[in-house]
């Protein structure tokens, strides 16, 4: 699959996208310059996320950003989501990155090119961040 197949397929087919029962951590994230404006909700048990879930209204890259960072964190520990979003960062700006680390992620590797895009990219990953910064440090 291209990297422009992977986008559409997890915008048009988003994995989790809806609201979550009561028991799990919401954080907002919003692109102030547009209409992205997500929920990102996680549950977190023995310093692990278990599962994730997002709504919203968002252009595609966030929605699919959204969909692709769920499905690379769930089963996750705290540390290995903290990489996985410093990696992310470096790669959606351009720096150097670790690919491994990143799996399907990889598919937003120029979205550096875009100036526009990067926050759309970003967001969810923002909102985890929060998260784990918030609750967890």
């Amino acid at each position: 699959m291209s990297n422009r197949d992977i986008i559409m397929d997890n915008y048009l087919h988003p994995f989790h996208r809806e609201i979550p029962s009561n028991d799990y951590i919401k954080e907002n994230s919003r692109n102030v310059s547009c209409i992205d404006n997500i929920d990102i909700y996680i549950k977190i048990k023995d310093n692990k996320v278990v599962n994730g879930y997002f709504e919203g209204e968002a252009c595609a890259i966030c929605i699919a950003s959204s969909s692709v960072m769920l499905r690379s964190i769930i089963g996750k520990d705290l540390n290995e989501v903290k990489s996985i979003i410093y990696n992310y960062n470096e790669m959606i700006n351009g720096n150097k990155y670790d690919e491994n680390i990143l799996g399907m992620s990889n598919c937003f590797n120029e979205i550096y090119k875009q100036n526009n895009r990067k926050t759309c990219a970003l967001l969810p990953y923002m909102a985890i961040k929060n998260i784990i910064n918030k609750d967890f440090n």
